[in-house]
């Protein structure tokens, strides 16, 4: 009795797929030839028609202090009795680098960048200019519940309706035309990129988006040493002007002292009085000079530092899809998908 050869080629299911690939090739080319020419033409369209949109690149580098500079402070306070990595705010991560990449991505920064001027004219703004390229104001016009032309600089628009259509503006934007993102995990560079169908339209939401997005990251970061930094300075003077008034009192009576009537006996008791005011207030004084330099320091050590590497330079470079890319794609792509269904 003859056993069967059950064994499993890999080549002969080779051969078998490819001849089947001829068959087909060979009985349905002038269809899958009409496909693919009715692709092709339906592709070379949609190029023609396929607006161009402008992309905006802007690569910036966000470094912040080190836990050395922190450390320094920290022994440096020590030593005359002040809590510098408190005060500092060390250890606290609520703003932390990668933070960055969310509040770009926030609707009140883009909320912010879109109310400002698109150039220098204040009545038209950059939501203005938006609406104009896409043509929404025309929709906006013809919609029941709308009904009107909208100005967002126009003060006599309802609040509740710019909101909303504002609102819908940063949707399309956060959807398809903008993007920020970290190409490497390692560093601390981001990358913001911005495509619209406008060239001045694309640069600024860009520029702008940076602008406001990182002089809030910085402000956030260093608010509490601004305001203990601002404390202290109002304390300083306060000091340093009772202190030259104490100074000048104490001038006063050393000079009555020359003159002293040995009866007056509450005389001397006043000069050593006011020496002994003077001395405190130079004490006080010399260490309020002490803690506000140390603010200073740690402001500067805490304070971030956003540095621009690349910006976008106009002409800026187009997104657009030319027509034989657009000929070639038509054509291929429901030719090798028909294909493969007579295939299979």
């Amino acid at each position: 009795m003859q056993k069967l050869d059950n064994t499993f080629s890999i080549e002969q299911l080779i051969v078998a797929f490819l001849k089947r690939l001829r068959y087909t090739l060979a009985q349905r080319f002038k269809i899958l030839l009409l496909i693919g020419c009715l692709g092709a033409i339906l592709g070379l369209g949609y190029s023609l028609i396929k607006s161009v949109k402008y992309r905006s690149e802007i690569t910036f580098l966000v470094e912040e202090n080190k836990a050395g500079g922190a450390g320094l402070l920290s022994s440096l306070g020590s030593q005359i009795g002040i809590d510098v990595a408190s005060m500092t705010g060390a250890g606290n991560s609520v703003l932390s680098g990668d933070n960055i990449l969310e509040l770009l991505k926030s609707k009140s920064i883009m909320q912010a960048c879109l109310l400002t001027p698109f150039q220098k004219d204040s009545s038209y703004l950059l939501a203005d200019r938006y609406a104009d390229i896409y043509d929404l104001r025309k929709k906006w016009e013809k919609n029941e519940q709308i009904g009107k032309l909208v100005y967002f600089a126009d003060t006599t628009t309802p609040i509740r309706l710019k909101d909303s259509l504002l609102n819908e503006i940063i949707k399309r934007i956060q959807k398809k035309e903008f993007s920020v993102a970290k190409p490497d995990k390692k560093l601390g560079f981001f990358k913001v990129t911005t495509s619209t169908n406008d060239e001045l339209l694309s640069k600024y939401l860009s520029e702008r988006m940076i602008k406001i997005a990182t002089d809030f990251y910085v402000n956030a970061k260093t608010s509490r040493l601004k305001n203990n930094l601002a404390r202290l300075e109002h304390r300083s003077d306060s000091i340093g002007n009772l202190l030259n008034r104490r100074t000048y009192s104490a001038m006063s009576d050393a000079r009555l002292m020359l003159n002293l009537n040995p009866a007056d006996i509450s005389a001397q008791g006043s000069s050593e009085i006011s020496q002994r005011d003077k001395m405190v207030l130079m004490t006080v004084y010399g260490e309020l000079i002490k803690n506000l330099e140390i603010s200073k320091t740690a402001l500067v050590q805490e304070t971030p530092t956003v540095q621009i590497t690349d910006s976008p330079i106009l002409p800026l470079e187009k997104e657009e899809l030319k027509w034989y890319e657009g000929v070639s794609i038509g054509f291929a792509a429901p030719f090798l998908f028909m294909f493969i269904v007579f295939a299979i």
